[in-house]
C-alpha cells in the first residue's frame, strides 16, 4: 500500500511538471498558433533568472514566482514586438525565426554563464509516505499545477481580458471593428504565455537544474502535450498531460527513464494516428 502511495504521488507530479512546462506553450500556440521553438530557452531564461536573483540574496520565492514571470514576461514582449509581429500568418516563417531566436538565447546565455550546471536545493525536505519519502516540493508542484490551471481559466472564461483575448483569436476583424487593437492582444498573449513560461523555469529549477540547453529537455515533451490535447487550450493540455505523464512516470518506475520516454512518445504516436484532431478534437469540444 504504501508503495502504490509512493508511486500515484510520484505519478501525480509527474502530470504536474508536465502541465506546468507546457502551459505557457500552449496559451501561445493554442491561442494565436504561433509555433514557438524558443518555449524550451524561455523556461532556461526563467530558470537563469531564479537562481541569480536567489544568488543576489532575494527569496526562492520571489525568484520563482515574481522575478523569473517578469523577466521572461519582458523578453516575451520584445520577442513579439521586434520579431512575432512581422510573422502572423506566416507558420513555417514564425518557425525558423523562433528556431534562430533559440540558438541565439543559448550561445548568448553560455558565453555570459558557461555550460555548467546551476541550482539551489529544493525547498521542503521530504515527506514520508509510509515506509517511503517524497519530495515535499514535488507536492508543492501539484498545487501549483492546479493553481495555474484554475487561474488561467478564471482568467480566460470569467475577466474581460481574457474575453477580449479569446474573440481576437477567433476573428480580429470583427474585434477590430469593434475598437478592440488586434495587435495589442497579441502583444499581451504572447507576453503572458511567455510569462508562464518563465514561471515554469523557475519551478523547476530546483529539481532539474539550470543549464543553457536545459529547454531541449522540456520542448518536445511540451509539443507533444500540447499538440496531443487538441484545440482546446486549457482541456487539452490538462489531459494530454494526466494521460502522458501517468504513463512516462509509471513506465519510468517499470523499466528506465529512457523507456518512460519512448512509451511517452509511442502513445502520443498512437494518440494522434487515432484522434487526429487530437483528444479535445474528438471528446470535450466545448471545453476551454
Amino acid at each position: 500500500m504504501d508503495l502504490a502511495a509512493a508511486v500515484l504521488l510520484q505519478a501525480v507530479a509527474g502530470v504536474a511538471t508536465l502541465l506546468i512546462v507546457s502551459l505557457g506553450l500552449a496559451v501561445i500556440f493554442g491561442m494565436m498558433r504561433v509555433i514557438n521553438l524558443a518555449h524550451g530557452e524561455f523556461l532556461m531564461l526563467g530558470g537563469y533568472a531564479t537562481v541569480l536573483s536567489v544568488r543576489a540574496g532575494a527569496s526562492v520565492w520571489l525568484g520563482i514566482l515574481v522575478i523569473a514571470p517578469a523577466v521572461v514576461g519582458a523578453v516575451g514582449f520584445v520577442v513579439e514586438r521586434l520579431l512575432i509581429r512581422h510573422l502572423y500568418g506566416r507558420m513555417v516563417d514564425t518557425m525558423l525565426a523562433t528556431w534562430g531566436l533559440s540558438l541565439a538565447l543559448i550561445g548568448g546565455v553560455t558565453m555570459l554563464f558557461g555550460d555548467s550546471v546551476s541550482g539551489f536545493s529544493a525547498p521542503f525536505g521530504s515527506v514520508p509516505i509510509g515506509r517511503f519519502r517524497i519530495s515535499g516540493y514535488s507536492l508543492f508542484l501539484i498545487a501549483m499545477a492546479g493553481v495555474l490551471v484554475l487561474g488561467t481559466w478564471l482568467v480566460l472564461r470569467f475577466t474581460r481580458a481574457g474575453l477580449i483575448a479569446r474573440g481576437t483569436m477567433q476573428n480580429p476583424d470583427v474585434a477590430a471593428t469593434l475598437g478592440v487593437s488586434p495587435a495589442r492582444v497579441y502583444a499581451v498573449t504572447f507576453t503572458a504565455g511567455a510569462a508562464l513560461s518563465g514561471l515554469a523555469g523557475g519551478l523547476i529549477a530546483p529539481v532539474s537544474g539550470v543549464l543553457p540547453t536545459m529547454g531541449t529537455a522540456y520542448i518536445a515533451k511540451a509539443f507533444i502535450t500540447v499538440i496531443t490535447g487538441g484545440a482546446a487550450i486549457l482541456a487539452g493540455t490538462l489531459s494530454a498531460s494526466a494521460l502522458l505523464g501517468t504513463v512516462s512516470t509509471v513506465a519510468t518506475f517499470l523499466t528506465t527513464p529512457v523507456f518512460g520516454e519512448v512509451v511517452l512518445l509511442i502513445v502520443a504516436i498512437v494518440l494522434l494516428r487515432l484522434l487526429p484532431r487530437g483528444i479535445t478534437g474528438r471528446f470535450l469540444r466545448r471545453a476551454l
